[in-house]
């Protein structure tokens, strides 16, 4: 990598951010394309989020990824929103105009569904009920990408049932939540089951959920990608179902902010996926 006098800089901002695989992901395809720029990390405390947008903004970059804890803090911070973004509650990236002024999107319901489509071409969303289990932001942009999709009965599981209930007045018609006692009876007739939790990630505890009410051509999607097979994916596997992991998610989310940063609109690859998966040393 040649930094010059013209480099264009773009980053992802969290607190912490150094887990983040979006600077192997952006730099891989930096290189790919030849272009003259660099994504790195900016580990940013919140109390000091704001006024780090400002500041970038101003000093040459292009744009960020904004990772937790500053995903709902953002829509507060930039200066016009888009409409997934406000749909959604939560910004995922920012784009920093000529102005210095802030836009605000979220490529996550994007990412979501390219990644199922992808997997399974043949998925139908109005086909049996969608099961999301959690009702964190995550869980929220499932919501968007499915209905978007077609879906027309998403049942909300989370273990608050406080929280599940305010995902669902804000997503309306259509979404229904369920008691988590009964997680395992909300997959009969359901099309798609989705863990947008971090249960079944490294240092978590399995996520605890009985598959055997899911019908056959049900399809399972956990957005956790560490591991890629999480425990969840490797029981629905076993029983044959199609299975899809949320490493596809991540490339795919990132695609319409690289375009919007460096200006070309990059391909997710098998070769992208083997390199986000390589681990060095």
């Amino acid at each position: 990598m040649n930094i010059s006098g013209k480099t264009q800089l773009a980053g992802v901002t969290g607190w912490p951010v150094a887990h983040s695989l979006s600077p192997r992901l952006h730099n891989y395809w930096l290189d790919l394309y030849g272009i003259d720029g660099v994504f790195v990390p900016l580990p940013v405390a919140p109390e000091h989020f704001v006024q780090s947008l400002r500041i970038l903004a101003r000093v040459g970059f292009r744009g960020v990824n904004v990772t937790v804890p500053h995903k709902e803090g953002a829509l507060a911070a930039v200066d016009t929103l888009d409409d997934v973004a406000r749909r959604i509650g939560a910004i995922n990236t920012i784009v920093f105009g000529d102005d210095a002024s802030l836009h605000g999107t979220n490529t996550d319901a994007f990412g979501f569904a390219t990644n199922l489509t992808t997997a399974v071409p043949d998925f139908d969303a109005g086909h049996g009920a969608a099961v999301i289990i959690g009702a964190g932001g995550a869980a929220r942009a499932a919501a968007v990408a499915l209905r978007d999709l077609g879906a027309n009965d998403i049942r909300i599981v989370n273990r608050t049932l406080r929280r599940a209930e305010s995902l669902a007045m804000a997503l309306g018609a259509g979404v229904h939540v369920m008691d988590w006692a009964g997680r395992g009876a909300a997959l009969k007739d359901a099309g798609i089951v989705v863990n947008t939790t971090t249960q079944g990630m490294t240092g978590h505890p399995a996520l605890d959920l009985d598959l055997s009410a899911l019908p056959g051509d049900g399809v399972v999607y956990d957005i956790v990608y560490n591991p890629l097979e999480t425990p969840l994916l490797a029981a629905a596997r076993g029983r044959g179902h199609r299975v899809v992991d949320g490493l596809g998610m991540l490339l795919h989310q990132a695609v319409a902010g690289f375009a919007a940063w460096f200006g070309v609109t990059p391909e997710v690859t098998p070769a992208l996926r083997a390199h986000v998966l390589k681990t060095d040393g």
